[in-house]
C-alpha cells in the first residue's frame, strides 16, 4: 500500500495549495501526455503481474452510483477494496459479498480476512490503511465526509455534485487543498475524447470568436404526497437524513428498497439535491466551462424561470430556463430537452459545434478534421476517469476534474437553482463569491441550516 507515500506527502505547500488558473494549464499541458497513457488502467489490459503498488480503498455509499463506482475500482489492478460503508445495512452486505468473491475468484488471497462493512463514515475513515476513499452518496451527504477524509490524509473521488450549496462546496475546496490532498470529481465527460476535441477546438478559435453557449438536459417529474411508513430495520433512517431537516420516513423520500440500481427518490426533493440542474448540469456547465476557459470563475449575471411542483414530496424543477453572461461577454443558456438537444452547443462567428455523450458535430463540418498545432492551448488528457485519479494518486498530481474546477462548475448550477427559485436577475461577484446587491433573500440560499449535532 502507498501510506508512507501519503504521510511523506500530506503537507503540501501553500502554492499548491493556491493554484492558479494559469499554474493549472501549464501543469496540465505538461501532465497531459503522460496521463494519456496512464500507468493505471483497466485490470484486463494487464496480464497477470500488473505493476507498481498497491492502493487501499475504501467505498462510502454503496447504493445505485456507488455500485457503479465499486465495480470500477476492483477492475483496477492496483487497487485494493478492503471497507464499505452505508445506512442501509442490505447495501453494505450486498456490497462485502460482492468484493469478497471478486476477491477470491480472480485475485485470490488478495484480501485475505475479507471486506469489512460499516453502517458509519467515520469508523471507515479512522482505519490508517486506507489509501483513498470513494464517496458516492447523496448529495447532502457530500461535504461532511469528504471534508472528513482530507482531514483524516485520504485522497478522494466524489460523485458529482460538489456540494448542496455554494457555502459548503468553498469549505470543501478550501479544506482539500489545505491538506494537500488528491480529489477527482464524478465529472467523466473530461475524460472523454469527444468533449475534449470540442474544447480544444473552441479554445484555439476555430469557431471565431465564441457568443453564445447552449446547454440542454432532462427534467424530473415529481409525485403526488406519499404517506409515512415504518422505516426498515436494515436502514439507520436519522444517519441518512445527517445534516437535513427532520422529515417523516417514506420509501420515496430515500432509495427503494428491492432495486439498487432503481433511481432514489431523494434525487427529486431539495433538502438533498437540486434535481437535474446539478445532475446533469454539473457534466455540461463543466464543459461549457472547459470550453470557454472559465474554469476558475463563474457567471457574473444569472437570471433564470423554471416550474415547480404545486405539491406532493418531489419539489424540484421541471422544465426551464437559464441565462448565464460572463466577463468574457459570453451567454449560456441551459434549458430543458424540449429547447435544446441534451448535450453543450458552442456558437461563435465563424460556426458551431456540438458535443453530447457518443456524438460530435459542427459547421463547417471541416473543424473536425482540424489538429490543435505546437503552440496552440492543448488541454489535459485523459482516456479513463478512475484510471486518471489513481494515477495522481500515486504521482501526486493534479487530476483532469480537481476540487476547485468542481466547486467552480457546481457553483453555477446553484446560481441557476437561486435563479429559478427567486426569479430575480442577479448579479454575482465570481471573486468574493457573492451577489453584488447583497440580496437577502437569495444571499440566505447560499447555505443552509444543519441539524444538529451536524455543522459546516
Amino acid at each position: 500500500m502507498i501510506s508512507a507515500r501519503r504521510e511523506r506527502t500530506g503537507g503540501m505547500s501553500n502554492q499548491r495549495n493556491s493554484l492558479s488558473r494559469r499554474d493549472f494549464l501549464r501543469s496540465s499541458a505538461i501532465l497531459g501526455a503522460a496521463a494519456a497513457f496512464p500507468g493505471i488502467v483497466p485490470a484486463s489490459v494487464f496480464g497477470a503481474e500488473a505493476p507498481s503498488e498497491r492502493i487501499v480503498v475504501g467505498c462510502i455509499g454503496v447504493g445505485r452510483m456507488g455500485t457503479g463506482d465499486l465495480t470500477e475500482a476492483l477492475g483496477i489492478k492496483d487497487v485494493q477494496v478492503v471497507a464499505v460503508c452505508d445506512v442501509d445495512s442490505k447495501r453494505v452486505q450486498l456490497a462485502q459479498k460482492r468484493i469478497d468473491s471478486y476477491y477470491a475468484e480472480r485475485r485470490p488471497g488478495e484480501l485475505s480476512k475479507g471486506c469489512a462493512g460499516y453502517g458509519d463514515f467515520r469508523e471507515l475513515l479512522a482505519r490508517a490503511d486506507i489509501d483513498a476513499v470513494q464517496i458516492s452518496t447523496p448529495d447532502h451527504w457530500h461535504m461532511i465526509p469528504a471534508i472528513e477524509a482530507a482531514k483524516a490524509g485520504k485522497d478522494i473521488f466524489l460523485q458529482k455534485p460538489l456540494s448542496l450549496t455554494i457555502t459548503e462546496g468553498r469549505q470543501v475546496s478550501d479544506v482539500v487543498r489545505r491538506y494537500g490532498r488528491v480529489f477527482q470529481i464524478g465529472s467523466q465527460q473530461r475524460s472523454d475524447k469527444r468533449f475534449r476535441q470540442a474544447c480544444e477546438l473552441v479554445r484555439n478559435g476555430r469557431i471565431g470568436k465564441l457568443h453564445t453557449i447552449k446547454v440542454g438536459f432532462g427534467t424530473d417529474p415529481g409525485c403526488g404526497p406519499q404517506p409515512e411508513m415504518p422505516v426498515p430495520e436494515n436502514l439507520d433512517y436519522d444517519m441518512w437524513l445527517g445534516p437535513a431537516p427532520w422529515a417523516p420516513y417514506t420509501e420515496e423520500r430515500v432509495h427503494p428498497q428491492n432495486s439498487i440500481t432503481a433511481r432514489p427518490g431523494w434525487l427529486r426533493i431539495s433538502d438533498y439535491g437540486a434535481g437535474m440542474i446539478t445532475g446533469w448540469g454539473s457534466h455540461h456547465l463543466d464543459i461549457a466551462h472547459w470550453g470557454m476557459g472559465t474554469e476558475f470563475t463563474g457567471p457574473i449575471e444569472v437570471e433564470g424561470r423554471a416550474e415547480f411542483p404545486k405539491d406532493g414530496l418531489w419539489d424540484v424543477h421541471g422544465d426551464f430556463h437559464i441565462e448565464y453572461t460572463y466577463a468574457n461577454g459570453v451567454k449560456m443558456i441551459a434549458a430543458d430537452e424540449k429547447v435544446h438537444k441534451n448535450g453543450v452547443r458552442f456558437e461563435g462567428d465563424k460556426g458551431w459545434i456540438f458535443v453530447t455523450r457518443g456524438a460530435i458535430d459542427a459547421e463547417p463540418k471541416s473543424l473536425l478534421q482540424e489538429t490543435i498545432g505546437p503552440g496552440e492551448t492543448k488541454l489535459y488528457v485523459s482516456n479513463y476517469h478512475k484510471g486518471n485519479f489513481y494515477e495522481c494518486v500515486k504521482s501526486r498530481a493534479e487530476t483532469i476534474a480537481p476540487v476547485e474546477v468542481a466547486h467552480r462548475s457546481c457553483s453555477a448550477c446553484l446560481l441557476g437553482d437561486i435563479a429559478m427559485r427567486t426569479g430575480l436577475k442577479l448579479k454575482w461577484d465570481p471573486a468574493r463569491e457573492r451577489f453584488v446587491d447583497n440580496d437577502p433573500v437569495a444571499t440566505k440560499m447560499l447555505s443552509r441550516t444543519m441539524r444538529s449535532p451536524w455543522r459546516l
